[in-house]
């Protein structure tokens, strides 16, 4: 049922993500990138899951993709959407590496970026900012603010902690004019939804 899902969002982009899927399941474990246990999720959870917020993003748009560990959920958006400009930031080495070789064999470079770095040490500013399954949203805004270009927004992919979250960053919302709010988002309507919280 999720492959099926996938091939209909995918469409003829099928094969590049089924690609990305199977490099997920044997050396994103062999190098500790995904869990054993995550292999029969990986289309429902982490690939589907990561395309619910798409329709969030405007058309052209720059993404940073922080702390994208391997490559969720930039590597999926690239995929599905080939208008974007997706950076994938990741601080260790060994995630750069697998992100870096992957993206060249699902034939990505012209798209994507990958980045070695951390993102309090990043100067440039970029339309859209991503994150999952990275920090409690308190420590992700001070990472992430600074990047959003102006106008910009984050897309934080939480759990059902997103409205606690919310609620804890409204001090450092406020004084910088923000607003933030809790979506419930899925990217085919048999998909499990996904808790997002948008920042603007």
């Amino acid at each position: 049922m999720d492959v099926e899902i996938a091939r209909e969002l995918f469409g003829d982009r099928f094969d590049v993500a089924s690609q990305y899927v199977d490099i997920l399941a044997s050396r994103g474990v062999d190098w500790g990138l995904v869990g054993p246990r995550e292999i029969p999720r990986l289309w429902s959870r982490h690939i589907v899951n990561s395309l619910a917020i798409s329709p969030l993003i405007a058309t052209r748009s720059s993404v940073l993709d922080v702390g994208s560990g391997a490559g969720l959920p930039g590597i999926p958006l690239a995929i599905f959407r080939p208008d974007l400009r997706i950076t994938l930031l990741e601080p260790l080495l060994r995630r750069a590496n697998f992100l870096t070789e992957t993206v060249a064999e699902l034939g990505l470079q012209a798209q994507v970026t990958v980045l070695r770095g951390r993102a309090e040490d990043q100067r440039r500013r970029y339309q859209v900012v991503t994150a999952r399954a990275v920090a409690a949203l308190p420590k992700l805004l001070g990472w992430c603010l600074p990047l959003l270009a102006p106008h910009g927004e984050l897309l934080a992919i939480k759990g059902e902690t997103a409205e606690a979250e919310l609620l804890a960053a409204q001090g450092l919302l406020r004084p910088r004019r923000l607003s933030g709010e809790v979506l419930t988002v899925a990217a085919h309507p048999d998909a499990e939804p996904t808790w997002v919280v948008r920042i603007r």
